[in-house]
């Protein structure tokens, strides 16, 4: 039955993906549909910061991803961002693709979907490219967007592109050029975005919402608090009662607590290059972390939700469990960007 489930996931995804080829470039949000096990539950693995290679420990990393991927019976996989270091994709014939993706996941409990976001570093590259179909005929696990909605049935994921949240890539890149095609004029992007979160997440009845980005919200490492995405972003997760936001760009492993909602940020950037050094406490209550190589495994149930943080030898570095509860939020709609 698992086959037959992973098999319809597959057909559900490509004719979303083909759909989304007819899309205008701002649009609502893309949803894909990804069946639940027959017992209702969703079992995945995040990975951020990777695409190195295989060099800084990224096929160790893909190996223990192998292992534990088995061990879960995992459904899909997600990606936090800069999947191509250091300036993303040249083009859809870039050998990088295969050569710090397809020929480092190989495990067979990885060859599963793979949903991605796009990270600071992807945006130096040519980002047209990354979100080309073309990658999938290549290989068909890759399903790279900007920003849409994964329906696993107990959970909506909410895949957001933070990228142009932040100013300082427009006002002060330093030598790096970003490519803000499509993107470009920031403003009006960033609040229809915005808008289409807040319509899509009001519009969820799944048990467990979770929003997922490359840039910290919350984080004691290296890039630290994120403050265009506290004062933009934050207030429509905390008026849509969303349960989590993952992420990356930090390369660590974090769980961080707010002191004044429920959410919980969950860093998942240890895919490749690590071990940065820093630590800057914030506000917020700081659960756990890790400054080094890994990933996160979450598995989703009805009334449960279990995240495990592994280290590059596979070893358990940290759980962590959360219950459901009835979520209360208010309808107050957020105040959205308009300078540029």
């Amino acid at each position: 039955m698992a086959k037959d489930s992973a098999a319809v996931a597959e057909v559900l995804t490509v004719l979303a993906v083909a759909a989304l080829l007819c899309a205008p470039a701002i649009a609502e949000l893309t949803r894909l549909e990804h069946p639940a096990k027959d017992d209702g539950t969703v079992s995945l693995l995040v990975v951020g910061d990777w695409g190195r290679k295989g060099t800084f420990n990224q096929s160790r990393v893909a190996e223990q991803m192998g292992r534990v991927g088995e061990k879960l019976d995992i459904d899909f996989v997600i990606s936090t961002g800069d999947n191509f270091y250091e300036t993303g994709l040249t083009g859809v014939d870039d050998e990088a693709f295969e050569q710090s993706f397809t020929d480092i996941y190989t495990a067979e409990s990885l060859q599963k979907p793979w949903y991605l976001v796009l990270g600071n570093h992807d945006y130096k590259g040519d980002v047209l490219a990354q979100l080309s179909p073309v990658l999938r005929k290549i290989d068909n696990r890759f399903i790279c967007m900007r920003s849409f909605i994964v329906d696993a049935e107990i959970v909506d994921f909410f895949f957001i592109d933070t990228t142009p949240f932040q100013l300082k890539y427009w006002t002060h890149p330093k030598g790096d050029h970003y490519d803000w095609r499509d993107v470009a004029p920031r403003g009006k992007y960033i609040d229809n975005l915005l808008k289409d979160l807040d319509k899509e997440m009001k519009k969820s009845t799944a048990k467990w919402k979770i929003a997922v980005g490359h840039h910290t919200m919350r984080s004691v490492s290296d890039h630290g608090d994120t403050t265009e995405l506290l004062q933009l972003l934050l207030p429509v997760l905390k008026d849509n009662g969303i349960d989590f936001y993952i992420n990356g760009h930090d390369h660590c492993l974090e769980h961080i607590s707010s002191r004044d909602s429920p959410i919980q940020f969950f860093t998942s950037g240890g895919g490749s290059k690590a071990w940065r050094g820093v630590f800057q406490p914030n506000e917020d209550k700081l659960k756990f972390f890790y400054d080094g190589q890994g990933f996160m495994s979450l598995q989703l149930h009805q009334d449960k939700a279990d995240f495990i943080f592994y280290d590059i030898d596979g070893q358990i570095l940290y759980k962590y469990s959360q219950t459901s509860m009835k979520k209360t939020h208010t309808l107050q709609y957020p105040r959205y960007i308009t300078e540029e």
